[in-house]
C-alpha cells in the first residue's frame, strides 16, 4: 500500500504540533524529519531535541533521514529521542554495513539512502539489512527543488532487485513529489512518498495530505 509521509522540513515550526496533526488526519502515517548537519548538505535543520519533543507530539514512527557526516555518532541520541526509522547516506557511512546494524542495535528500523548520482546496484550486498531504500530524487539539502527523472529508473532496479533477492524492504522517494509526479512515482513502484512543500507549503496540511495520498492511491490503483 502507497504510503504518505509528510515532511516538517517545509512545516511551520512556529505550529510545529498542529501542523503534525494536521497532516495525520490528512492520512500522513508517519513524519519524516530532515537531519542536516551543514556539512554532508549545505543546509543544516534539526536534532534529537525536536525530534524528542516530535515524539510527544504524534504517536506515528517517527522516519529520520540523517544528511550528516560521521552519523554513527548520533545514532544513539535519536534512539533515546524518541525515532523510530533512521535512514543513512551510503555516501556518508565509511562502513555502512555497521552503520546500519547499530540503527538496529538500538531498535529502530534501518534504511539507506543514496542520492541522484549514486546507482542502487552498489546496495545489493546490505539490502537484506534495511526496512527500507530511500532514493533521493532531488540533491539534499532543500525543499522545493525539482523532480529528477531519472530516479524513476531507480526505483524500477529497486523493485527488480527486490524481487530477484527475494526481500520485502520498502521502497521510498524523497524530493519533488507532488501532483504533476506523484502519478510516475507510483507507477516505477515507490511505496512511501515523501512530501514537504506539497503538503505544508499552502498552508493547508490536512487537505494537501490528503488530496495527494488520494491522487498517489489512484495511480497505483489502490
Amino acid at each position: 500500500m502507497v504510503e504518505l509521509l509528510p515532511s516538517i522540513l517545509s512545516a511551520d515550526f512556529a505550529h510545529l504540533a498542529d501542523q503534525v496533526a494536521a497532516a495525520e488526519r490528512g492520512g500522513g502515517t508517519a513524519i519524516h524529519v530532515d537531519v542536516m548537519d551543514g556539512h554532508f548538505v549545505p543546509n543544516i535543520t534539526i536534532g534529537p531535541p525536536v525530534v524528542k519533543w516530535l515524539r510527544k507530539a504524534t504517536k506515528l514512527p517517527l522516519d529520520c533521514h540523517l544528511m550528516i557526516e560521521n552519523p554513527d555518532e548520533f545514532i544513539p541520541a535519536f534512539a533515546e529521542a524518541g525515532a523510530d526509522w533512521v535512514s543513512v547516506h551510503y555516501e556518508a557511512c565509511r562502513h555502512l554495513h555497521q552503520s546500519l546494524d547499530l540503527i538496529a542495535q538500538h531498535g529502530m528500523k534501518p534504511g539507506v539512502v543514496v542520492n541522484p548520482a549514486t546507482g542502487v546496484e552498489l546496495l545489493r550486498e546490505i539490502l537484506p539489512m534495511v526496512h527500507h531504500v530511500l532514493v533521493m530524487s532531488v540533491n539534499p539539502g532543500f525543499g522545493g527543488q525539482e523532480f529528477i527523472e531519472f530516479s524513476l529508473d531507480k526505483i524500477r532496479r529497486l523493485v527488480e532487485l527486490r524481487q530477484e533477492l527475494g526481500l520485502a524492504f520498502r521502497i521510498e522517494v524523497d524530493g519533488g513529489v507532488a501532483h504533476d509526479t506523484v502519478e510516475r512515482i507510483v507507477q516505477a513502484g515507490a511505496e512511501l512518498l515523501v512530501a514537504g512543500n506539497a503538503v505544508f507549503g499552502a498552508g493547508q496540511p490536512e487537505r494537501d495530505a490528503r488530496a495527494l495520498l488520494a491522487a498517489a492511491r489512484t495511480a497505483a490503483g489502490e
